[in-house]
């Protein structure tokens, strides 16, 4: 027995947005046996991008029901059958966080039809609903329409069944071995099941529901697991036993990952990241124009009264970055702080620096290089978008860079991106810029590949 599900929402986060429409199709296997659909209103403005997607409005909205006034149905259809949605897990998150909010512990078996999409009917370009509707012939009325995506889902998921018993396929469950019996009594184990095997942050709650940890991963079910299994330290252990609930975000991207955890432990300080942070960028590169007019660098412990063009974990980290400008860019070992003398440093004695620590090279030479050395640290005044991978396949993120420095991040529908940059300016969810999130911002691009950068 199944409910096939389809939402539309004011945005990407369960925690930050709400539903606007739902649709719940009954199925025997076979058939579909009841239905229900219905407007949902949000109490709160709907995003004129999500209007421009949907084509819902906030006019029609204004008289349809909350969700705590149709949470009831929702509860007796579903009941003892197993939710099935196209990318499950954001249907699945929606609703649960809805239910949470008024209280109610919303669970349910879930059956995701792109994950057997894959499985099944491999080869195909993409796994979006709309891309393999098309690719299987499945008319789709009223596409981004709870109903219209909803129905379409059920086509699918159909013909998928069919697959399946032609192939007679025996697929594994998604809960994975875990030593439960260490784990805090209160903590709901088969929410355990639901962490989706994708980039994002989570949170853990103690028993009093205070949040105790923030962290963020690549595959967060992996990583999660892994902190419920984690016997290695005393600290590991005790902050294990104190987990009582779980919480998560996918983002699509690691970058918006490292991105949100930077932000949301500044904002929110757990207890067992505020032990992290004291060890994290403590150490720094400075720049200053000497009294002969030449730019000069220096790396040294991390403090309030200077601005850092960067910040390391380790000393060790921050020399190592100076001794790469010297050989790059042929720099002064002096004036990079990494050669004490009242005179020349060693570099030139040996004929490989042009002498601008004893004023043999002239300031405009020299620092034309040390400024390209500085680039490698700032945005200077570049306006640009950092674009990378959505959390489903007609989805990206874009990270604003404005004026050289970090304005936010969001999410925008691809279909969208033919009414050129404005999608993408719209989406974006101002955040404060800090030393942090420009570090990780630099690295991230010299170690990653994203899918685009795109300037304005």
């Amino acid at each position: 027995m199944y409910a096939i599900i389809d939402i539309e929402t004011t945005g990407g986060s369960p925690r930050l947005e709400k539903i606007t429409e739902i649709a719940v199709y009954l199925h025997d296997g076979e058939k579909i046996t009841g239905e229900y659909v219905s407007l949902v209103n949000p109490e709160r403005n709907i995003p004129y991008y999500i209007t421009n997607l949907t084509g819902i409005t906030n006019e029609m909205v204004e008289n349809a029901p909350r969700f705590f006034e149709i949470a009831r149905n929702i509860v007796e259809m579903t009941e003892g059958r197993t939710f099935v949605a196209h990318n499950a897990r954001f249907d699945y998150s929606f609703i649960r966080q809805e239910f949470k909010s008024l209280g109610f512990n919303f669970k349910r078996n879930i059956l995701d039809t792109v994950t057997l999409s894959r499985k099944l009917l491999p080869g195909h370009r993409s796994y979006s609903l709309g891309s393999i509707c098309k690719d299987l012939k499945i008319s789709i009325n009223e596409r981004h329409r709870a109903a219209g995506d909803a129905l379409a889902t059920v086509r699918l998921f159909e013909l998928l069944m069919e697959k399946d018993r032609e192939l007679n396929s025996n697929r594994q469950s998604l809960v994975k071995n875990t030593r439960t019996s260490k784990l805090n009594p209160k903590l709901d184990t088969g929410k355990i099941a639901d962490i989706p095997e994708e980039p994002g942050i989570y949170y853990f709650y103690n028993d009093k529901g205070d949040l105790i940890y923030i962290g963020k991963s690549r595959n967060l079910q992996q990583r999660i697991y892994t902190h419920l299994s984690n016997n290695s330290t005393n600290r590991s252990m005790e902050m294990r036993d104190q987990i009582a609930d779980i919480d998560w975000e996918t983002t699509g991207s690691e970058l918006i990952a490292l991105l949100k955890e930077s932000s949301e432990i500044k904002r929110n300080k757990p207890h067992y990241n505020r032990a992290q942070r004291r060890t994290s960028f403590q150490w720094a590169i400075y720049s200053f124009e000497d009294t002969g007019g030449y730019i000069n660098y220096r790396f040294g412990s991390l403090d309030s009264d200077h601005t850092p063009l960067s910040v390391f974990s380790s000393k060790e980290r921050a020399r190592a970055k100076l001794e790469s400008f010297v050989e790059k860019y042929s720099l002064c070992q002096k004036l990079c702080g990494l050669y004490e003398s009242n005179g020349e440093c060693f570099h030139h004695q040996v004929g490989i620096c042009k002498g601008a620590c004893i004023g043999k090279e002239s300031p405009g030479e020299y620092n034309e290089r040390a400024s390209k050395a500085t680039e490698e640290f700032v945005f200077a005044t570049r306006n640009f978008f950092i674009i990378d991978k959505g959390r489903n396949d007609d989805e990206r993120c874009a990270v604003k860079i404005f004026n050289g420095k970090y304005y936010g991040f969001g999410y925008f529908d691809i279909n969208d991106i033919g009414f050129g940059l404005t999608a993408v300016h719209e989406c974006i969810k101002h955040s404060n810029d800090n030393r942090d999130i420009q570090a990780i911002l630099k690295q991230y691009l010299k170690t990653n590949r994203v899918e685009k950068i795109i300037e304005f």
